[in-house]
């Protein structure tokens, strides 16, 4: 080395004081400045690089910590930039960590990419750097250097997809050496619009080698500028992302997780926009995709105890995967088994239907029909096949619309409340009650829905019957706390169904929403009925205004609060 490690050691105190300097203030004084020292600073670059690449990336890293402000303001000084270029992307590549071991190295890499990506995006060939040939073929630098870039590319992604034709003629196949390379090439480069043809055409190519022969940062980068909206590809390449790169997929859905909690609770509109623009319903038409963004939504359904906000989001997540895959198979390439294998095939056709296709006075038939077959498989032993009353509850959830419609159909029905849509209605409210304790809710239910029905044509009807009505019987345990909040929705329903529930609503709700957490619990109702009336295309005006008013205020309230 130029120098001993003392003195670069002060050179490159010095230098970072000086770049600190420089970025703190863009006058003509610390431009000239910065101009006069560039000859200096560029050979304290080449003394760097020679320093560190004797070392690998955690060494540099201890030895000299703030590295990364150094490289990073040096980066994004353009004078800097168009004196020393070269040598700066070689000292930013004695940062990668060629197989990081942790997530400290994989951000360490990403930030670099970073920086790295900054620097070619930013590059500019002037005529010396292009050589004189290009004015001979009629061409100024600044057009030809990206004309060159984008033949390259289409080239390449041409040639990767005639591949695919070659099939085992390996004297015209692409060598897997030459695939992985490009791939590695591309990491720093996958946010530039010229390379998105390249990104695509890897990503969707199909050799025959044993083993994946795409570089793992690469699939890195490429869904972590797809995740951050940095790049657009076409659905077909990130299906092939995430099945070719699991942990993709996984941070894929973590991503979408985040911005559902992030995000304003109780708007199932807003839930189903982030939704359709993760691109997740879509691409889980591939049965291995939604195997395993189904099982992670499990997972947080686990890990919150049914938290309502994970409930509606299942729901929501598979009317738009049901959408797409009309959409997208007319002739289903896959049955419906291949994505739900541990349940009853006869059942999963039921729950498919949609309510829209069947007449409204015609609902309680495949509600019936449901609740008979789930109770079937809950109750009897011999179908251990299908999974426990836990699988067959987490079956139904993804078609929660069915649960919402039976407690609608038992307020509004003024015959006798069936015990089939009674079992179903506390089955899908608490799961894991036991044969004797479901029975319990069943009774509750049913006592209350006898003194709703006797209201639900009075002319005077006051919110002290309606409380009356609701109230627990001095002679029973009090309710558990998922049975309150069943009856909780029987009321809300009566109040937006009964043709002297909209007098007393407001009264009713503040009553029945005295806390903050009841108060998310009705707006999370109402949102839900208004959202479900939208799928059914229902006409009920009276009741759609009422429950859109009351949702308005409620909100306001929480607002408030």
């Amino acid at each position: 080395m130029a120098q001993d490690s003392v003195g670069f050691s002060s050179d490159y105190q010095f230098w970072l004081q000086k770049l600190s300097v420089w970025d703190q203030a863009s006058t003509l004084e610390t431009q000239q400045d910065t101009c006069l020292h560039l000859p200096r600073f560029q050979e304290f670059l080449r003394q760097m690089y020679e320093v560190l690449k004797e070392m690998d990336s955690n060494t540099i890293i201890e030895r000299f910590p703030t590295i990364g402000q150094l490289l990073a303001r040096t980066c994004w000084n353009p004078f800097i930039l168009a004196f020393a270029k070269k040598i700066l992307i070689w000292c930013l590549c004695c940062l990668i960590n060629k197989e990081p071991q942790n997530s400290e190295e994989s951000k360490l890499n990403s930030w670099t990419r970073g920086l790295l990506s900054h620097i070619l995006s930013a590059f500019r060939f002037d005529t010396k750097e292009v050589g004189l040939f290009t004015q001979g073929l009629g061409y100024a630098p600044a057009d030809y250097c990206p004309g060159l870039l984008k033949n390259m590319v289409l080239s390449l992604a041409s040639e990767l997809r005639e591949n695919h034709l070659n099939g085992f003629n390996t004297q015209r196949r692409m060598v897997p050496e030459k695939i992985r390379f490009l791939s590695r090439v591309c990491i720093p480069l996958v946010t530039l619009p010229d390379i998105e043809p390249l990104v695509e055409a890897l990503l969707t190519y199909h050799g025959y080698e044993p083993q994946e022969v795409l570089w793992p940062e690469f699939f890195d980068a490429v869904n972590e500028a797809f995740l951050l909206k940095k790049i657009s590809l076409p659905t077909s390449a990130v299906v092939c992302l995430w099945l070719r790169h699991l942990p993709s997929l996984e941070k894929a859905t973590l991503h979408l997780f985040d911005k559902l909690i992030s995000s304003e609770r109780n708007f199932l509109r807003r839930i189903e926009c982030f939704l359709k623009d993760s691109l997740l319903p879509e691409a889980a038409c591939h049965p291995a995709i939604f195997r395993i963004v189904d099982e992670m939504f499990r997972c947080a359904l686990l890990e919150t105890d049914g938290a309502p906000e994970v409930l509606a989001a299942i729901q929501v997540f598979t009317w738009c995967f049901v959408e797409a895959l009309e959409k997208k198979n007319k002739q289903l390439k896959f049955t419906f088994k291949t994505y739900f294998p541990y349940a009853s095939p006869s059942l999963i056709m039921v729950l498919l239907q949609h309510p829209k296709e069947i007449p409204q006075e015609l609902w309680h038939q495949p509600l019936k029909h449901i609740s008979e077959m789930l109770r079937e498989i809950v109750e009897d032993q011999t179908h251990g096949s299908y999974g426990g009353p836990f699988e067959c509850w987490f079956l139904f959830i993804h078609f929660g619309g069915w649960a919402d419609i039976v407690a609608e159909q038992l307020v509004m029905s003024e015959a006798e409340p069936p015990e089939a849509l009674l079992w179903l209605l506390a089955f899908s409210y608490s799961p894991r009650d036991r044969s004797l304790q479901r029975t319990q809710t069943m009774i509750e239910v049913k006592a209350v829905l006898g003194h709703l029905k006797k209201l639900f044509r009075s002319p005077t009807l006051s919110a002290k019957d309606l409380q009356a009505a609701a109230a627990e019987s001095r002679d029973r345990d009090p309710r558990p706390p998922l049975c309150q909040q069943l009856i909780r929705r029987l009321i809300l329903n009566f109040l937006l169904w009964a043709p002297g529930g909209h007098v007393i609503a407001r009264e009713v709700i503040t009553l029945m929403a005295p806390t903050d957490e009841l108060t998310y619990e009705m707006t999370g109702l109402l949102d839900q009925t208004l959202y479900r009336w939208d799928h059914l295309c229902m006409e009920a005006p009276r009741s759609r205004k009422l429950a859109r008013e009351l949702l308005a205020e409620l909100r306001s309230a929480g607002t408030a609060r």
